[in-house]
């Protein structure tokens, strides 16, 4: 309720009013007029004003209130209505066909339906719901409609509107309301609704990319089941979540915005899956490789009545820095092993190559080579020579000097400009070689390359040091040798594990 100014604060409140008055001024002509005539604006007229000031982006107005003590909410609400264009307002928008023509629609009640996903809930009670804006047209719980992304028709559920945990049964939907629809079995977020006689989908909204990643694991045996559940239920409603399960380090790594994201799905995991689990820092990809060309001998003998086993191979390891795999070859002369062994001496290789002789990373840029070898016409079999290509393995470790190699990435922050100096010293301070700048707008982009051990918390520190103006994106680039202090630190660490 509008309460009287008070009188020891009347001329800050003027002088407010004056700074109001001339910013809406600046908006329209007859108001302008009026201004520099020295009279007072109405307020129908100040309201006009900023109206206009809003609407061209030369207003941004500022409201004061508490979310926590729901404070000025209902105020806030009113000054949108008051002061925002409404959707209609808008005009045009651009669809397209599912051949990628595009089609200006008309944001009106009269123009064909269309309506975007742009937030899906699992509900534990209804199942799933879809979050929508109706974009043009209107939609009925009766309109025959069909997914324009996928062609699929959609049967609607119930309509409603949302007001917080409230739900309301609309029987229609109105070009720019938002409102909801129960059990759509063919569509998500981002996907567009639209008449089944014109299939049309219009942009999708671009959300950010997940880059904090945690290992997840379940605090209990019964928590396992309910993980899986939950992590693929809460993948439907947030796309800026995801979790990856990777089978060299053997995680699950969930994936979100930042640490309070994180929270939020840990949170939900516990309140609606019923699943407590623990967080940890993921596990880095290192690689392992070798810096020599050496010859490993091994020889596999085993008698144990009747038929034994035998198999004895010599095998040359070399450094391979043009393939990232391990490759195989054979140069035996005059049959010392018959061809029929030639596979199993390579699988037994590469299965070794899983488990690099450093700190049990995968080995790569190898290359291998079949040297000599003996066999036996009664005694030799695969698993014999496969197993002489693991001894053969293990003795060319001792001498062909293997190193480290941990991934590089390549990263590309985008800061303002005052917060530049900061970001340059703690890509430094993180191992990381600063490839260039180019300024955008009132913004710095810098390119970088960064060993990816050193970002495990980055977005919490870019948020820290930019005030949470700063974002950054990443991808892998290729696999550096690890500096040996921080190798010894990453095999002592494999070792204890």
């Amino acid at each position: 309720m509008a309460q009287p100014v008070p009188e020891s604060m009347a001329d800050e409140v003027a002088m407010y009013k004056d700074q109001i008055a001339e910013a809406v001024a600046m908006g329209d002509d007859e108001l302008m007029e009026k201004f520099f005539s020295g009279e007072e604006f109405t307020d129908a007229e100040l309201t006009k004003g900023v109206r206009i000031g809003v609407r061209s982006g030369e207003i941004i107005p500022v409201f004061s209130g508490s979310a926590v003590q729901s404070r000025g909410i209902g105020r806030l609400m009113d000054l949108i209505v008051t002061y925002f264009p409404s959707y209609s307002e808008k005009g045009v928008f651009t669809a397209h066909t599912p051949e990628g023509e595009n089609v200006e629609l008309l944001t009106t009640e009269d123009e064909v339906m269309t309506a975007q996903v742009f937030k899906t809930i699992m509900d534990p009670f209804v199942g799933r719901i879809s979050y929508v804006k109706i974009l043009s047209g209107t939609l009925s719980s009766d309109s025959q409609v069909v997914n324009g992304n996928n062609g699929k028709s959609e049967k609607l559920g119930n309509l409603f509107t949302i007001k917080g945990k409230h739900q309301t049964a609309a029987g229609k939907l109105f070009t720019g309301d938002i409102g909801a629809i129960s059990k759509l079995q063919y569509t998500k977020t981002n996907d567009t609704l639209c008449d089944k006689k014109t299939r049309l989908v219009v942009d999708e909204i671009e959300f950010d990319e997940p880059l904090y990643g945690q290992a997840v694991s379940p605090k209990t045996k019964n928590d396992e089941d309910k993980l899986s559940t939950g992590l693929n239920r809460l993948m439907e409603e947030d796309p800026t979540f995801k979790a990856v399960s990777n089978p060299e380090t053997r995680e699950t790594v969930i994936y979100g915005i930042g640490d309070q994201h994180i929270d939020v799905i840990v949170n939900k995991l516990k309140s609606k899956f019923k699943a407590e689990v623990n967080l940890a820092d993921p596990k880095v990809m290192y690689r392992e490789t070798i810096t020599k060309t050496a010859v490993g001998e091994g020889r596999h003998k085993k008698q144990s009545g009747g038929h034994g086993q035998f198999g004895h191979v010599f095998v040359e390891f070399a450094p391979n820095p043009d393939e990232q795999e391990l490759v195989f070859e054979e140069k035996v002369f005059g049959g010392a092993v018959p061809r029929q062994y030639f596979p199993a001496v390579e699988n037994g290789l590469r299965e070794n190559a899983l488990d690099g002789p450093l700190a049990h990373y995968k080995m790569v840029n190898v290359k291998t080579t079949l040297l000599d070898g003996k066999y036996h016409d009664v005694d030799s079999s695969e698993m014999a020579f496969k197993l002489a290509a693991r001894l053969a393995f293990k003795d060319a470790m001792t001498k062909c000097r293997p190193i480290l190699l941990e991934p590089i990435m390549n990263v590309t922050v985008r800061v303002p400009d005052e917060y530049t100096g900061t970001i340059i010293g703690d890509l430094n301070k993180r191992r990381g070689a600063i490839l260039g700048m180019e300024p955008e707008d009132s913004e710095q982009v810098i390119e970088a390359q960064v060993p990816m051990s050193e970002l495990s918390k980055y977005s919490i520190d870019l948020r820290s040091m930019t005030q949470g103006l700063g974002s950054y994106t990443i991808e892998m680039d290729r696999y550096d040798p690890v500096p040996d202090n921080i190798a010894q630190r990453v095999i002592a660490a494999a070792a204890k594990d």
